[in-house]
């Protein structure tokens, strides 16, 4: 034990049973156990035995009745070093003079730390080692021995200074705090000294030397340790304040309201939190072995008022299981194993103003084997309560970075379109890649492999690489804002579109060139900011240009010549370009002629060509300058007289 009490139980009926305490039951001549006795008390020495008898269990108590109070001068009855106690006790249990069981206590107990005693005002002054240095003797780490080599410590005896009095610490950490600075005139160091000295040299007493403050004394402050755990946005006494764009959803755990999704590596990441107004499209690929359930549907949603809402989730079957099953390896039917999981999940959250008003969830389920790749979909879209017809006017209409640019097909039956760029997958090829929106204010630049035959006609390669390229553009008008009805004509603008240009190159016939292959396809988008809702930038599209650029393809020979497939990469890049929301106003010809003096806009300045004698200079008054240019004129104008000719022939005569 090393506490002043100690608490153990005896297992069974304590009736007509006999606890007693024992001192030091070792015999310290022979260092054997003593015989047992049960005639002891429950007192020996300053220990006490305390027996709470129960039905089966009976508690024992081993306390001690004397203070662990350090002694101070003159006083009695208290711990003369700081290990205070060291015994051995033992409790027997007797029934007559039988003894039922025995306790061994080693007993080791310090004394207290806590001081109650009076305590002496003479406290130790620090200087302040701007003015004096903190320690004579920086050398001396180690309190009450001698440190190795460092001669100004105290501690160390003459006999033991003699061992390393020839390798003593030099410097400031040897205690030579105050050193003699290169800078001070009276310094006779002759290492990298400057030229100039001593004719430039510094007159001080060593009082008063840069090494003060040598180690570092400033204000300290308590280390902000970023925290694991999520910040709430409620505190007490002060109501949620609602969400705004981009911020975390939070559940009831205030824990964060997560969804699959894509990192920057690529890699699909099951606790990414959803942020508020920014839809999620998502595609993660996964296996029956390496399958993780989500966060469960029956997680309640914070709605931003410190209230919170269900989720209304509605279960479907997956009934054509190809559009989600990318690869199957050929097992036996007998060794499969299969398991019902998540195909898809969508999730529309009705939203109003800074709160969510409801939470609907679509689960798609179906059977995944084992040996088969499961292309699962998430889709997070967030619906305004005003809108209708699956129209969404955002409080602010404008485009907000990162969200998709609606495209439309003004004159066809179903207007909805698409402006995608390329995501490929494995080997790069355009065969298998994949399509992406593309994100307003996202500079971006894709593409993908085509493989192209060494007999390819020139002009079917050029008919499929179009092909290839218009398909991304599946759209006539581009809305000007986040919010444009199709119904409205105004609110979308024509896509510009210019052919390839062609140079008119012939080949003669020859096999694996083709020129003017339109390989490039750039997408340019003009957009303006037009104001601001409540304090975020309104921004609208002005105009789309959709340009191609050619390029002559040449087939590559590889090793031999045996292969007959050559590659040929095509691109898509897509470029915003600010422009105003107004034409500048036109310069007149006054601020044209007046921008040729103007000394902000010209690294010429020719209104200061004279500067000291001009109102721009500023160091001394005026009068002083132009007095100081007077003279020098004069002095110049005297120059010029005395070195010509017809004045040396006047003085001369």
């Amino acid at each position: 034990m090393s506490g002043p009490r100690v608490n153990s139980f005896f297992l069974g009926n304590s009736s007509g049973v006999n606890f007693s305490l024992i001192l030091s039951p070792r015999d310290e001549e022979t260092g054997k156990w003593q015989i047992a006795n049960c005639s002891g008390s429950k007192r020996a020495g300053d220990w006490n035995l305390d027996v709470t008898p129960g039905m089966d269990t009976s508690k024992v108590t081993v306390s001690l009745a004397r203070t662990l109070e350090l002694c101070l001068p003159n006083a009695t009855e208290c711990c003369p070093s700081p290990l205070c106690r060291v015994e051995t006790l033992q409790v027997l249990a007797c029934r007559g003079s039988v003894m039922l069981a025995q306790l061994l206590i080693q007993a080791e107990i310090f004394a207290n730390s806590s001081f109650t005693g009076n305590v002496s005002e003479n406290a130790t002054i620090i200087p302040n080692q701007a003015f004096k240095p903190l320690g004579s003797c920086p050398c001396n780490l180690t309190a009450g021995a001698c440190d190795v080599r460092c001669c100004c410590d105290l501690e160390c005896t003459p006999d033991l200074q003699q061992l390393f009095s020839g390798s003593c610490f030099t410097g400031v950490f040897g205690g030579d705090v105050n050193p003699p600075f290169d800078q001070l005139c009276s310094s006779q160091s002759t290492e990298c000294t400057p030229e100039w000295f001593p004719f430039l040299c510094v007159q001080s007493s060593l009082d008063n030397t840069p090494f003060l403050g040598y180690f570092y004394h400033g204000s300290t402050s308590t280390p902000k340790v970023p925290s694991f755990k999520i910040p709430l946005q409620t505190s007490p006494g002060k109501p949620f304040t609602g969400y705004r764009e981009g911020d975390p959803i939070i559940t009831e755990e205030d824990e964060y309201f997560t969804v699959p999704q894509r990192s920057m590596a690529g890699q699909c990441v099951g606790n990414a939190p959803v942020a508020y107004l920014h839809n999620l499209d998502v595609k993660c690929l996964t296996s029956l072995e390496s399958y993780k359930e989500g966060l469960p549907h029956d997680v309640r949603i914070n709605t931003g008022t410190a209230d919170f809402i269900q989720q209304n989730v509605v279960y479907k079957t997956i009934t054509d299981r190809g559009k989600f099953i990318t690869e199957s390896e050929s097992l036996h039917a007998a060794e499969v194993l299969c398991q019902n999981v998540t195909f898809a999940e969508h999730y529309k959250l009705i939203w109003k103003d800074k709160n969510i008003e409801q939470v609907n969830v679509t689960v798609f389920l179906g059977s995944l084997c084992d040996g088969e790749i499961l292309t699962q979909r998430f889709t997070v879209e967030f619906l305004s309560l005003k809108s209708t017809n699956g129209e969404e006017p955002f409080e602010n209409p404008g485009y907000q970075a990162g969200k998709p640019v609606r495209a439309a097909n003004i004159n066809a039956s179903d207007p909805l379109g698409s402006l995608n760029i390329w995501q490929p997958a494995g080997r790069g090829l355009c065969a298998s890649a994949t399509y992406r929106p593309v994100l307003f204010g996202v500079d971006s630049y894709s593409g993908c492999i085509l493989e192209v035959n060494i007999n390819e006609d020139c002009s079917h390669l050029r008919g499929n690489v179009t092909e290839k390229l218009n398909a991304l553009i599946q759209a006539t008008h581009i809305g000007k804002r986040d919010n444009s009805s199709y119904s409205d004509l105004n609110d979308w603008v024509e896509i510009i579109r210019l052919d390839p240009v062609s140079s008119n190159v012939s080949t003669g016939g020859l096999k694996g060139i083709c020129p003017d292959i339109p390989a490039n396809l750039n997408i340019r988008i003009i957009f303006a900011k037009v104001g601001a809702v409540q304090g975020i930038p309104q921004q609208h599209i002005l105009a789309v240009q959709i340009s191609y650029s050619t390029v002559l393809w040449q087939f590559q020979c590889g090793l031999g010549c045996r292969n007959t497939l050559s590659f040929l990469p095509i691109t898509a890049s897509v470029q915003f370009i600010e422009v105003p929301a107004q034409p500048p106003i036109p310069v007149t010809r006054y601020q044209k002629i007046y921008a040729e003096f103007d000394c902000n806009q010209n690294d010429v300045c020719w209104p200061q060509l004279l500067y000291p004698l001009t109102r721009f200079y500023t160091g001394e008054p005026y009068s002083q300058c132009l007095a100081k240019g007077l003279l020098l004129a004069f002095l110049v104008l005297l120059a010029a007289i005395t070195s010509n000719p017809w004045f040396s022939k006047l003085w001369s005569r």
